[in-house]
């Protein structure tokens, strides 16, 4: 039998401890911990399976001194708050109904059973705690070797207990696979619509992850071709997923880190009123909403007003639309963004009145002084006085 090899996070004091509290033959590592951790890569979150009801996994995490919260207890989720790190532990369970947007479970006493209701083979794979070894039911090991995203059992099916997982399916896929799946592509292709019946929420939040990715491209492309995006995201076309293309490969010469409203962006057409449409229908932050407001109204002579663009809409979106205008962000390197040096006052003090008049000239000081790359003070006074010796001309 494989074994999980030893990582960092299976030599933890707090994770024995809770292995002693449990007991080695009630709890399993599984899913992602288990996955990562065969693959190399670092492992950030980390649940368990037990047999164990959830009022028992309370109580006798309370014997230990160990806090716990019932985060999702609905599903038999109970949290243990650890030194090292949060542990979900999930009672095992079973299906019993699904709608395509929740199921109704049922706690299973076996493990080939929880393993059976879960999504792809590579997160069905359980570590016993002690021993290490891998307890795969359905050749998990084997789909991580060839990194092919596989559903657990008919496609069709899984995919009929929890619509979403057609996202996670291209998710995975963006960032493990390599062997498409022709069965698990042909069922996503042909159940899309059924993506129209879950939350905007639930939609948003698996596309962002999915963006986030370092270089989901390929995948967005596949996902239009067999009519996945056209579901989710009809504004984007093969311009808008060659536009995808080209930031992606911004990002990279420019050091800029992905970024999933960034590349959302690129996915749509530089039309404001579009953006707001998208971002309603995805129910997304009022941050994401103008955000993609902002980066929606880019012009392709952005690339050559890094800091302009940074002074009028801020650092973020400024980068936003410099990338995609291919422009280069090195202008903004090490550079703070400044405030106007000169205050209203100070021009009442001109003798202007006080009142609308003030606020136009103080905007157009700004204006010149943005046009000429942020000049000192003095220069801002002198903009001033040219600025008040028109006014007075043209009241002459």
């Amino acid at each position: 039998m494989a074994e999980l090899p030893q990582a960092e996070w299976t030599k933890r004091d707090d994770l024995a401890q809770l292995v002693r509290t449990l007991g080695a033959d009630n709890i399993r590592w599984v899913g992602g911990a288990v996955r990562d951790t065969l693959l190399g890569h670092a492992v950030e979150d980390i649940d368990a399976a037990t047999p164990l009801t959830p009022d028992i996994v309370i109580d006798r995490l309370k014997d230990a001194g160990i806090t716990s919260v019932p985060t999702g207890i609905d599903h038999g989720t109970i949290t243990a708050v650890l030194r090292g790190g949060h542990v979900e532990i999930t009672t095992l369970r079973k299906d019993i109904s699904t709608d395509g947007r929740r199921a109704t479970i049922a706690f299973a006493s076996e493990w080939r059973d929880d393993a059976a209701r879960r999504d792809f083979t590579i997160n069905a794979l359980y570590a016993h705690p002690e021993t290490r070894e891998i307890s795969d039911y359905f050749g998990g090991q084997e789909d991580l070797k060839t990194r092919r995203i596989r559903f657990i059992g008919d496609a069709r099916e899984r995919i009929r207990e929890d619509h979403l997982r057609i996202l996670r399916y291209f998710r995975f896929q963006a960032r493990f696979g390599a062997e498409l799946d022709q069965e698990a592509e042909d069922a996503c292709s042909e159940m899309a619509e059924t993506l129209k019946g879950l939350s905007r929420e639930r939609v948003a939040k698996e596309l962002l992850s999915l963006l986030g990715l370092a270089d989901p491209h390929a995948t967005v492309a596949r996902m239009r071709e067999r009519g996945v995006l056209q579901v989710i995201l009809p504004e984007a076309g093969t311009h808008e997923i060659d536009a995808l293309r080209k930031l992606i490969a911004a990002e990279l010469a420019e050091s800029v880190a992905p970024d999933p409203v960034r590349r959302l962006s690129a996915l749509l057409p530089a039309l404001p009123p579009v953006a707001e449409t998208v971002a309603s229908r995805l129910r997304l932050s009022r941050a994401q909403r103008e955000r993609l407001s902002c980066v929606a109204a880019r012009l392709p002579a952005d690339k050559d007003k890094a800091r302009a663009l940074a002074f009028q809409h801020g650092r973020e979106c400024a980068v936003d639309r410099i990338l995609l205008a291919g422009g280069t962000v090195d202008q903004l390197d090490g550079w703070d963004i400044p405030q106007l040096p000169l205050k209203g006052g100070e021009i009442v003090a001109k003798g202007v009145g006080a009142g609308p008049e003030v606020a136009r000239i103080l905007h157009a000081v700004q204006s010149r002084w943005v046009s000429e790359s942020f000049p000192d003070r003095d220069r801002v006074l002198a903009i001033l006085d040219e600025e008040l010796d028109a006014q007075e001309r043209r009241g002459a």
